[in-house]
């Protein structure tokens, strides 16, 4: 793709090995080790005309590039992203749906079955030696059976827990800004409502201000001393404190945690709590799905350069055209 090989896209950071050599070898690929225009060369701020990244970009850095059309975002998660200060100003803006909804809700169920019957403990018992000198791991306060699930966020992700999770007996509900078309889960209009409604809440809400400490004090509360909390969506949607505190005074059971609000840095009091399961945010952490997700966010640049139009464009830049 001769004309291809003259469009220069900028990636800040870190980028999946894969979207890398595929960029290199299809457009004119300038790196900057992060997110931050003083980095870039005159020539590059006024050439570059796309933008691949895992990582934060803000306004001025989006200001910054005078010719600036597209920023193809790696992950289904965009808050990084300020989408709608690129959609005022003309600039499309996609991520990477679809390709790692199963492997995500497989994650999620993964997590929740380690949660409640404490199987990465049961491991540790027996690599240990436990189970050769002190007999056989404690019979687990949580199980499955008989549990009420709830999701934060019936999307793409949690309609695909929601299958596993019928698949498993568990009847389910949901909490949304809005009612789901054509689903037959129960519905609830606040969190507060569905946290008291059921006694497993799963949260695959995404990020941004409207999310920000949404799973409080009050929700957890709500969802009581049988309560277990599972997190595969975005850590800012948690009052972390809140929770360290819930789980170490008994107001929920237990909790499996797979994103945090400041990664890497995860709070010394959920480190610290016995009854939480904390993984280094792996819900799409395969080879398979990585490589399925930086293509599509190499293919969203390639579409939009080579026919005019995004794969997958976010909401706040769907009325963005080319050229336009």
């Amino acid at each position: 793709m001769p004309a291809l090989q003259q469009i220069v896209v900028v990636v800040p950071g870190r980028l999946h090995e894969h979207a890398v050599q595929r960029l290199g070898a299809t457009f004119r690929l300038v790196r900057l080790d992060k997110a931050d225009a003083a980095l870039a060369a005159p020539e590059v701020l006024r050439e570059a005309r796309a933008v691949a990244a895992m990582t934060t970009i803000d306004a001025a850095f989006i200001d910054a590039f005078s010719h600036l059309e597209i920023i193809a975002n790696f992950g289904v998660g965009y808050d990084a992203v300020d989408a709608l200060h690129a959609g005022r100003n003309g600039i499309m803006v996609t991520n990477t749906p679809d390709v790692l909804t199963e492997e995500v809700a497989d994650t999620a169920v993964g997590l929740l079955i380690n949660t409640v019957r404490e199987l990465p403990k049961a491991e540790k018992w027996l690599r240990d030696g436990n189970w050769v000198a002190r007999g056989g791991y404690r019979l687990t306060p949580g199980t499955l059976r008989g549990r009420k699930a709830g999701i934060f966020g019936l999307g793409r992700i949690g309609m695909a827990i929601a299958r596993r999770l019928d698949a498993f007996g568990l009847p389910v509900a949901y909490h949304n800004r809005r009612p789901v078309e054509g689903v037959s889960y129960a519905y609830h209009p606040s969190l507060v409502a569905l946290a008291g409604a059921v006694d497993t809440l799963i949260s695959v809400a995404p990020g941004g201000p409207a999310t920000q400490k949404a799973v409080n004090a009050d929700v957890l509360k709500a969802l009581g001393p049988d309560g277990v909390f599972i997190n595969i969506g975005r850590g800012s949607t948690v009052d972390e404190e809140a929770l360290a505190a819930a789980l170490a005074d008994g107001t929920i059971l237990a909790a499996g945690l797979d994103v945090f609000a400041d990664e890497p840095r995860v709070p010394q009091a959920l480190l610290d709590a016995e009854n939480a399961c904390l993984l280094p945010h792996v819900g799409s952490a395969s080879v398979h799905t990585r490589r399925a997700m930086a293509d599509l966010c190499v293919d969203n640049l390639v579409s939009w350069f080579a026919e005019g139009r995004a794969l997958t464009p976010v909401p706040e830049t769907a009325h963005v055209r080319k050229g336009t």
